[in-house]
């Protein structure tokens, strides 16, 4: 089981921006490969607390994680599909400037070129109830750039492949020296060399893949999943961007979806309601058979235990709701009139809910508890 990202950094849920990065950047120091070299276990720990400040320093990320847990993130590939997935580059050129300076890349002391990284890349995909209530895994095409072949790249006569310029100012407190990225390369050191005529400027092209994407169950309509380097490649040695995936849920033709919960309309006849009657009802797997008791009200609420969807922390499954209406006749024959006509004074048609009846206020209490 993947470890809590509150207790890998030291803190609690209520912990702001200033102090999730003051934590990142504790740990990350004291795990950092430079001072601990060869230490495999300390290069896992500082893999582990980087997963976690690039979910935690996202508000948008946190509050999924708050409320799903890992699965929000892992059923696409979540964090560089699990930080192994990850090498050192991907976290110092991601968040290297949270070292303020005092470390560099993996093993490069102070400094040095950084790999770029490319842009994401965004989709929706439309999601039937049926797909997300069993999770599925979708085929996509995207559009990528990436670089074309033929194409060499030469070190930055600005920076000669550091990646840094250094400036040196005169102030009150003597001749300060100072790095900041090269102007020319960008950073990583390189600049284009050759390129073939049909690429652009950067020596890039674009071209279609079909990705693979792997949705969990339990999935809500504007989650946004991630499939880690299926974005956009920089020039050079670069990391590819992310494919950012949009679920767009199709609403279903009977079913209406409430969190993990499902709902049902079912409409009944008179005589169904005062006989009882056996009926099939739509669930999202099929068809099920349900048994209506004799005398049932118009009203009645009937609870299919897990029989809803699943929840995305794999806690169980929601239920599904009948909400039974009896459906009054709108015309009727002279014979048919006469008779409820008849009926109008009879006790047995007389309303008389007993006390144990609930009212609809406290239904519709019970359906949401």
């Amino acid at each position: 089981m993947k470890k809590d990202f509150y207790e890998i950094l030291g803190i609690s849920k209520n912990a702001d921006a200033a102090e999730i990065k003051k934590a990142y950047r504790k740990s990350a120091l004291k795990y950092h490969p430079d001072k601990n070299p060869g230490d495999k276990e300390a290069e896992e720990n500082f893999k582990l607390a980087a997963e976690a400040y690039e979910v935690l320093s996202d508000p948008n990320k946190k509050a999924k994680y708050d409320q799903y847990g890992h699965q929000a993130f892992d059923g696409a590939g979540g964090f560089g599909g699990g930080h192994g997935g990850m090498n050192m580059d991907d976290i110092f050129s991601q968040f290297g400037d949270i070292f303020g300076g005092g470390f560099g890349g993996f093993g490069g002391g102070g400094g040095g070129p950084r790999r770029a990284k490319g842009s994401n890349l965004r989709i929706k995909v439309k999601l039937t109830l049926e797909e997300i209530a069993n999770g599925v895994e979708k085929k996509v095409k995207v559009k990528r750039k990436v670089q074309a072949k033929g194409v060499t790249y030469k070190t930055c006569t600005t920076c000669n492949g550091q990646g840094q310029v250094m400036r040196v100012t005169n102030t009150i407190l003597g001749r300060m020296q100072s790095a900041s990225t090269c102007p020319t390369c960008g950073g990583s050191g390189q600049i284009l060399d050759k390129k073939p005529s049909e690429a652009d400027a950067q020596g890039m092209v674009q071209e279609d893949e079909t990705v693979s994407i792997k949705i969990p169950a339990g999935v809500t309509d504007g989650m946004q999943l991630k499939v880690s380097n299926k974005g956009n490649d920089a020039p050079g040695n670069s990391i590819p961007g992310d494919l950012i995936v949009a679920i767009e849920e199709v609403e279903h033709e009977f079913l209406k979806r409430e969190g993990e919960n499902v709902h049902f309309d079912l409409y009944i006849s008179f005589p169904e309601a005062v006989l009882g009657a056996s009926k099939d009802i739509e669930a999202i797997n099929g068809k099920v058979r349900i048994k209506l008791e004799e005398g049932i009200q118009s009203g009645k609420i009937l609870r299919l235990k897990g029989k809803g969807i699943p929840s995305l922390n794999g806690y169980g499954n929601g239920d599904l709701l009948v909400h039974v209406n009896v459906w009054t006749p709108r015309t009727l024959n002279k014979e048919q009139k006469q008779f409820f006509e008849n009926a109008l004074n009879d006790e047995h048609f007389v309303p008389s809910p007993e006390k144990s009846e609930k009212s609809f206020f406290e239904k519709v209490k019970d359906m949401f508890s």
